[in-house]
């Protein structure tokens, strides 16, 4: 699939501000999966230095810094055309070792995911483990099918309900609720998966969707690590594998490391803004 994206970012503030250091998470990636074809980024106002950074995900970032010139606006808008290539989400064949939960990964292998394995703060909630639990019993412990169970189950039980802004709930408070939004699902998903020793990471990105459907908004998901096949995504918001169908910005263990735009002004947070955004996702070829 071939497709063309265009998302604009405005931030308006009750009076002018100073715009400091701010990295931006708006650049496709690419790999396997998808290549970017080309970018475009306009900045309102003109930022005095521009570059691109590769995190330790390996996505690549923006960097952007500011004259201390008064703005009452802040204005990004960015156009992609990108490629995907994954028609078919299950075109691998897991290690031999890894077929079967739980997985007993070499030492190289566990040290290189500690960080998508565990979590970074709170433990993970006893709902949510035996949720996973259920699941992988369910399944008689076959990694392929717990994954794609474990996203039919989030989809079939739980009601998508639309969050603006905030951060992801914990899994365990989506899990009770039975209720979220799509990074709410995604990390219910990356939870329930760590908890049965599966490396996760959380996915900001774009979905098809709906072509007759003008607004849209960022996605999210989640990848598992599956070796033998490597980084795979699954969506629990729609209840499916992700395929190509889907066009990712970046991936992180953490979901703070994904925001879309993440800066500051030398007010901090004294001054009230609002914020608006248009996404459009353009099918150019199937």
């Amino acid at each position: 699939m071939r497709y063309r994206i265009h998302h604009l970012t405005q931030y308006r503030y009750q009076q002018p501000v100073t715009l400091r250091h701010h990295n931006l998470r708006l650049r496709p990636r690419s790999d396997c999966a998808q290549q970017l074809l080309s970018f475009g980024l306009e900045v309102t106002p003109d930022p005095s230095q521009q570059t691109a950074i590769a995190d330790l995900d390996g996505n690549t970032t923006l960097g952007l810094w500011f004259e201390p010139t008064p703005t009452a606006q802040f204005t990004l808008v960015t156009t992609a055309d990108v490629e995907t290539y994954r028609s078919n989400p299950f075109d691998y064949l897991a290690e031999p070792w890894a077929t079967t939960l739980p997985i007993d990964y070499p030492t190289t292998v566990r040290t290189a995911l500690l960080p998508y394995l565990s979590q970074a703060h709170d433990p993970i909630a006893a709902g949510v483990v035996d949720l996973a639990q259920a699941i992988a019993h369910r399944t008689d412990g076959n990694v392929g099918l717990f994954l794609t169970a474990l996203a039919s189950h989030i989809y079939e039980t739980c009601d998508y309900t639309t969050r603006a802004t905030g951060h992801p709930w914990p899994g365990g408070t989506t899990w009770t609720k039975r209720l979220g939004s799509c990074r709410d699902f995604a990390v219910l998903f990356m939870e329930a998966c760590r908890a049965v020793g599966l490396a996760a990471r959380f996915v900001s990105g774009y979905q098809e969707g709906d072509p007759a459907v003008a607004e849209r908004d960022l996605h999210a998901w989640a990848e598992v690590y599956v070796p033998g096949g490597g980084w795979r995504g699954f969506d629990p918001t729609h209840g499916l594998a992700v395929s190509d169908r889907h066009i990712a910005l970046v991936a992180s263990p953490f979901p703070a490391q994904t925001l879309p735009v993440h800066g500051s002004t030398q007010e901090g947070g004294r001054v009230s803004s609002s914020l608006e955004t248009k996404i459009s996702v353009e099918i150019l070829a199937r």
